[in-house]
């Protein structure tokens, strides 16, 4: 997987991990908009720049085994990759193809994501990711779910 700079153009490769105990120390509200300590006990990963390290987005998920579902309880990317004047690009949508990943090995043809969007970025994950209403939340399903593997699983 990789990011884009927005400023070159350039790619980088990213890999994803699960959270580590060590990570909370770096994980500020102010970097990256919550008080991740607050889901110590789910399921995380974090998005980091192969080169540096660095944790570049973050995801919690929880997940639903009789819906054969993941839902991505919170997902953020850090300050400085947010908005129009972002360092990296594809940060959050190699966050939720990573999950889609873990979605379909676990429940194969019957695969789905969901999230629970802020209503001012809802029409965002519709446009770039493929979602779908479905209800209060978002989804995507195998159509959408290869779709974004195809879009972000490459180098």
């Amino acid at each position: 997987m990789t990011i884009i700079d927005a400023k070159t153009g350039n790619k980088h490769k990213v890999e994803i991990l699960p959270v580590e105990s060590e990570d909370y120390k770096t994980l500020t509200k102010t970097r990256y908009f919550f008080d991740w300590k607050k889901e110590k006990g789910q399921e995380l990963y974090k998005l980091i720049k192969e080169d540096t390290g660095d944790i570049l987005g973050l995801v919690s998920i929880e997940r639903i085994p009789k819906e054969w579902r993941i839902h991505i309880r919170l997902l953020t990317v850090s300050k400085e990759n947010k908005g129009q004047s972002k360092n990296y690009e594809n940060i959050a949508g190699n966050l939720i193809t990573h999950i889609a990943k873990i979605v379909l090995m676990e429940y194969a043809e019957l695969a789905c994501v969901s999230l629970k969007p802020k209503e001012r970025i809802a029409q965002h994950y519709i446009d770039k990711y493929g979602m779908n209403i479905t209800g209060m939340t978002l989804s995507i399903e195998i159509p959408e779910i290869l779709n974004l593997i195809k879009e972000y699983d490459h180098d």
